[in-house]
């Protein structure tokens, strides 16, 4: 079928450069798919929904989590896969993966853990270490995804561009992604109003979410198939950059939204919590604890405090560090 239907240009399943260990091919599902389930199936995504995407420990129920964030991405890059002809699968199954390594608390618990640990972090190496170690199936650990899923998942950000189109269409729809959703977050916070948004950017690339994700989508879409590779336009790129640069000075570092005294309890927090386990990895869960002969404590400190929601390192913190009320315990 994807013989028939896709691009040239599409990267194939039957065409992989295959798995760390071969395995025998399933008589449903391609590698791509199975990929996917397997990245839906982890505990890694469901810890998502309660990891910071910009407003710190949020209390609103409309507010996006990283796990929207990341739903967000699946869809809008699966739509231009789709106009593409492009292997639409492993576009979802690399967006579905692209953030499972965040911290908890955002970019600012990236920031802070970087600082403690020695190798520093980033979140697109961690994700990439969550799949192939941290996850674990029936006998093995790691998920053993494929090299394109793999390689998706690693360069959705930094320097080195992915090999596969899917995997350049995840990278820009991030971008994509947390630029117009942030600034709907923003908006219902009250930290900015829509009419303080760069106006030239809005009148190219539309007066409102919906109507800039089109914008954005189409652009894409058209422009890779007159150059032959994906990319946006220039006009496009400019705008969208644009706007990002102003989320960037009024939002992601407006004391507004972060505030020091706030930011200094979240760097208080992670730095205490790394600490505590490095002198006592003891009392990491078990799972923990067996890998540190593999790893040493301070790669395993660093994954357990990365893979916290932004909720379980908080009650973490109170039970190690905060006193609780005495209680006489006896049987009446």
């Amino acid at each position: 079928m994807e013989r028939k239907t896709l691009s040239p240009l599409a990267t194939k399943a039957s065409e992989s450069k295959g798995r760390i260990e071969q395995e025998e091919p399933c008589s449903l599902r391609t590698a791509f798919q199975r990929d996917r389930d397997r990245i839906i199936h982890s505990k890694a995504i469901r810890r998502l929904m309660h990891k910071t995407q910009v407003f710190l420990s949020p209390e609103g129920d409309h507010f996006r989590t990283r796990l929207t964030h990341t739903m967000d991405v699946a869809q809008i890059s699966r739509s231009i896969a789709r106009g593409l002809a492009l292997n639409e699968d492993l576009t979802e199954a690399i967006a579905l993966g692209h953030d499972l390594g965040h911290t908890p608390f955002g970019h600012n618990g990236e920031e802070y853990l970087s600082m403690r640990h020695p190798n520093g972090f980033h979140h697109n190496v961690q994700s990439l270490r969550v799949v192939d170690i941290l996850e674990s199936m029936p006998g093995r650990r790691g998920l053993n995804l494929t090299a394109e899923v793999r390689d998706g998942i690693l360069n959705h950000s930094g320097s080195d561009r992915p090999f596969t189109p899917e995997g350049q269409i995840v990278s820009t729809s991030d971008r994509i992604a947390y630029i117009n959703h942030d600034i709907d977050d923003a908006v219902r916070a009250g930290v900015i109003r829509e009419s303080d948004l760069p106006k030239d950017c809005i009148e190219y690339l539309g007066a409102d979410h919906s109507a800039r994700i089109n914008t954005l989508v189409l652009d894409m879409i058209r422009s890779s198939e007159e150059n032959g590779m994906i990319c946006q336009s220039e006009d496009c790129r400019y705008y969208m950059n644009k706007l990002r640069e102003y989320m960037f000075e009024h939002v992601y570092k407006s004391k507004v939204v972060k505030q020091d005294a706030e930011l200094s309890k979240v760097r208080n927090l992670i730095f205490s919590l790394y600490d505590y386990f490095m002198e006592h990895p003891e009392k990491m869960p078990d799972e923990h604890i067996e890998m540190l002969y593999l790893y040493g404590p301070e790669e395993v400190v660093k994954d357990y405090i990365a893979g916290m929601t932004d909720r379980y390192a908080i009650s973490m913190y109170k039970s190690i560090f905060v006193p609780t009320g005495w209680r006489l315990n006896i049987d009446l």
